[in-house]
């Protein structure tokens, strides 16, 4: 029995996370049991995902499970980005710089912030009124 070579990146933004495994293949892409060009309709999204991929390596090279949780669209977009930019220095470390420089291997921690009591949102006050 072959051993097939798998390497697994984690890519997260605001309360979505992406699990990338990448596997020497065909070019094939299952997101959460569904077709790539199904769960990502629009061309920007796909082209944003695979930019790490494109840009070092041919995006056929390699068949990618995602697996996707929590977050909207976009977040999970950019998650999945650095989940595959995560997964492609596994691979191949000489590749960090580059990918670095691009910004494909930058976390971007910014959340929501959560709502305080006695205000209207996490910083947002009522309306005071005088009379």
């Amino acid at each position: 029995m072959a051993v097939m070579k798998e390497t697994i990146g984690v890519g997260r933004r605001k309360t979505s996370v992406s699990s990338v495994r990448m596997r020497p293949g065909t070019g094939k892409i299952d997101v959460n049991g569904r077709a790539f060009e199904e769960y990502f309709p629009l061309a920007l999204q796909r082209e944003s995902i695979l930019a790490p991929l494109s840009k070092f390596s041919s995006p056929n090279k390699f068949d990618l499970i995602i697996r996707l949780k929590g977050g909207g669209v976009e977040a999970q977009v950019i998650a999945t980005r650095l989940g595959i930019a995560r997964a492609l220095v596994e691979e191949q470390e000489h590749l960090r710089k580059d990918l670095k420089e691009l910004g494909y291997l930058t976390r971007d921690p910014r959340k929501k912030e959560r709502k305080k009591y006695g205000l209207a949102g996490a910083r947002k006050r009522f309306q005071y009124s005088k009379r």
